[in-house]
C-alpha cells in the first residue's frame, strides 16, 4: 500500500522534517504509549519538534456522531480515541473502517478531558501485516534518530551548517521542492498558512479576507487539493489549517 501524500511520504520524513523550531514540523512514527505520556500539540523528542505523529493500531470501537467519527486505537503499549471531524455532508467520505481492522493513522496530539487524544489528518487501512512490524522498527529508528540529532546539535550549529539541515539530513532547499508544483494561488494561500504563528492554525474566514480576489469556492478547492496532496492538515476543527512542512 502506498502511504505516500503526493511528494510527502510519511516513511521519509519521520525524522527528516524534524526541526528545533517551536513551530514543529514532518512526521514522526510512535507508539501509542508516547502519544499518551506526550504534551498536547507538537510532539517533542529531544529537543525536537514534529508537526504530526504516525500511529498503528487495532480498531477496538468506532462512535459516530453528526460532527465527527471517534475511533478507539489499540496496541500492544495502550489505546487512545482518534477523532475523525466531519464536514457537513461529508458522512459518506469518511473512511471504510472496521472494528478489530488495523489502521494507521496521521494526526496531531490534543488534549480532552485530561486525556491525550489524536485529531485525524489521514487515516488508512492497514493491508499487509508487515506494515505493523515495520512501524514499530520505524518507531525505535525515529527515537535513535532524534537523540542522534540532539547529540550533534552542538557541533553542527558551531559549524553554521545546523540551519538548513534536518534530521536525516534533508536540506531546507528539498523541502521547499516539495511544494513547488503548486499554482500561485495555491503558493500565496499555502504561505500564509505556513507564516500564521498559532498552535491552532489560521482559520478559513482568516484566508477568505486575506485573499479577497480568490473566492470562497475556490479557497475551499485550493485548501482540499493542498490537504489531499498533504501539504496542509486540519488542526482542532475542519476550519483551522496548519503547514506538515
Amino acid at each position: 500500500m502506498n502511504d505516500s501524500f503526493g511528494d510527502f511520504n510519511a516513511t521519509q520524513t519521520a525524522t527528516a522534517g524534524a526541526t528545533k523550531e517551536a513551530s514543529g514540523e514532518g512526521i514522526i512514527s510512535l507508539l501509542i504509549k508516547q502519544i499518551l505520556d506526550s504534551p498536547e500539540g507538537n510532539f517533542k523528542m529531544f529537543d525536537v519538534n514534529y508537526a504530526l505523529v504516525c500511529a498503528v493500531g487495532i480498531v477496538r470501537n468506532i462512535e459516530t456522531s453528526s460532527t465527527k467519527i471517534t475511533y478507539s486505537l489499540e496496541d500492544h503499549s495502550g489505546r487512545i480515541d482518534a477523532h475523525y471531524w466531519l464536514e457537513e455532508g461529508d458522512a459518506i467520505n469518511a473512511p471504510d473502517v472496521m472494528i478489530n481492522n488495523y489502521v494507521k493513522i496521521y494526526g496531531s496530539v490534543r488534549s480532552q478531558a485530561g486525556q491525550r487524544v489524536l485529531m485525524v489528518f489521514k487515516l488508512l487501512n492497514v493491508l499487509d501485516p508487515n506494515e505493523i512490524c515495520t512501524h514499530v522498527l520505524e518507531a525505535l529508528h525515529s527515537r535513535y534518530k532524534a537523540e542522534e540529532y540532539h547529540a550533534k546539535g552542538d557541533s553542527i550549529a558551531s559549524s553554521g551548517n545546523n540551519a538548513n539541515m534536518s534530521a536525516s539530513g534533508f536540506s531546507s532547499s528539498q523541502g521547499n521542492a516539495i511544494v513547488a508544483g503548486l499554482d500561485s494561488k495555491q503558493l500565496a494561500v499555502f504561505q500564509a498558512i505556513k507564516s500564521k504563528v498559532s498552535d491552532e492554525g489560521i482559520h478559513r474566514s482568516e484566508l477568505n479576507s486575506k485573499f479577497s480576489h480568490i473566492s470562497a469556492s475556490e479557497m475551499n478547492n485550493i485548501l482540499d487539493f493542498m490537504i489531499s496532496e498533504g501539504h496542509i492538515y486540519s488542526s482542532i476543527d475542519a476550519d483551522h489549517f496548519l503547514c506538515t512542512l
